[in-house]
């Protein structure tokens, strides 16, 4: 039967992801717009977004944090531009981001000394193979692929390499070991629901040491530039940008932080958690859709990937199948229920769902019937 009751938030999107619960534009501070972000009020508040941030996360005090263009994309490519080439490079790609850095590397920087560890949607590469004398270059959280590694425990304590992590899902929702990564990354726009076009990047004093002590000689564009006079620019990570952001994003993010410090990490690392749990218990009862990741300890709690194992589905082409999701998907948008849930365009035909700390564990359990009922009604057709 068709369920009566509804989620309260029906955004379910895997990025952007929902504001956090009770969200309003009334509630953000804007004195700061207008004004020139290199004024000292406009300034605080950009630095105080890295400040709140290594606050919440537990980032080590020698690790320098600062806000960049370009999202997490711009952050990651920004670190790559400048730090790679000086070592081989360990790649581990699982899903289209991971891939992404892989094109990147192959294709733009073309790199000569490369080892690429691959593994199809819903698998991950045997990280064992990280080597500790090269640099590492993985995602913490398959975004695309619901896949996480399960732990840094793979990364050498005294690696002569760097690690880099692009955590862009997976920080604010999971426990990140700092003490194993070197370069992290991550969007605002992901775990705590905040507005597109803004990087975080954080550095391990090795990674400082990296850029002024070594320099490529490919060319780089001004607003991938990390060093001044061959040392780092620290005003980067003191609230300085390297081009004009947007202030009103900026009070959005420090709203979210707001939310975030009155949960503290442990907080929101068990909303995101029990979020997966409620669409664990569900599937324990179905028999039509199951994890797109087979082995539980590597599912993640954000990005909650699913797919679709009833014969009358797997046994229509690929084509047939995407058209199944769409219509799926968008019966439960009709509906004002679930709005964005279908699978990445390049990964397996099913859906993805949004887990993270902004999203209330009562909506999804709301959701789950729905499901059911739009499956049904799509099936019958």
């Amino acid at each position: 039967m068709k369920p009566t009751q509804k989620p309260s938030n029906p955004n379910f999107s895997s990025g952007p992801t929902s504001k956090r619960p009770g969200w309003s534009p009334d509630q953000l501070d804007l004195n700061s717009l207008g004004r020139s972000h290199r004024a000292r009020g406009p300034k605080a508040r950009i630095r105080k977004v890295s400040d709140d941030s290594r606050a919440v996360l537990g980032i080590p005090d020698d690790y320098v944090l600062g806000m960049v263009p370009g999202s997490d994309t711009g952050a990651f490519e920004m670190a790559m531009w400048g730090m790679l080439g000086e070592r081989p490079v360990d790649v581990f790609a699982w899903e289209s981001f991971g891939e992404g850095w892989v094109t990147d590397i192959t294709k733009q920087l073309k790199l000569d000394d490369i080892q690429l560890y691959t593994a199809d949607y819903g698998e991950i590469p045997d990280l064992s193979k990280a080597k500790a004398d090269h640099d590492v270059i993985f995602t913490w959280n398959g975004t695309t692929s619901g896949v996480r590694v399960p732990n840094a425990d793979w990364i050498a304590e005294d690696r002569r390499g760097l690690s880099f992590c692009d955590a862009t899902s997976a920080v604010f929702a999971m426990p990140i070991a700092w003490e194993k990564l070197d370069v992290i990354t991550w969007s605002w726009q992901k775990v705590l629901g905040g507005e597109a076009g803004h990087g975080m990047l954080a550095l391990s004093p090795r990674a400082v040491e990296r850029l002024e002590t070594w320099q490529s000689d490919r060319p780089l564009p001004k607003i991938f530039r990390l060093t001044k006079y061959g040392k780092l620019n620290r005003d980067i990570f003191a609230g300085s940008t390297i081009n004009t952001p947007s202030l009103l994003a900026v009070e959005d993010q420090l709203d979210a932080l707001s939310w975030a410090q009155g949960l503290g990490l442990a907080g929101l690392v068990q909303r995101s958690e029990a979020n997966l749990q409620t669409i664990s218990d569900w599937l324990g009862n179905t028999d039509w859709i199951e994890f797109l990741a087979t082995d539980s300890s590597l599912r993640s709690s954000t990005s909650i990937c699913l797919k679709i194992v009833n014969p009358w589905f797997t046994e229509q082409d690929t084509d047939a199948q995407r058209d199944v999701i769409k219509q799926l998907v968008a019966l439960l948008e009709s509906e004002s229920v679930a709005y964005d849930i279908a699978g990445y365009r390049d990964a397996p035909p099913g859906l993805r769902i949004w887990g993270g700390a902004t999203i209330e564990t009562s909506d999804l359990k709301l959701l789950m019937p729905w499901l059911e009922w739009a499956w049904q009604e799509v099936k019958s057709r």
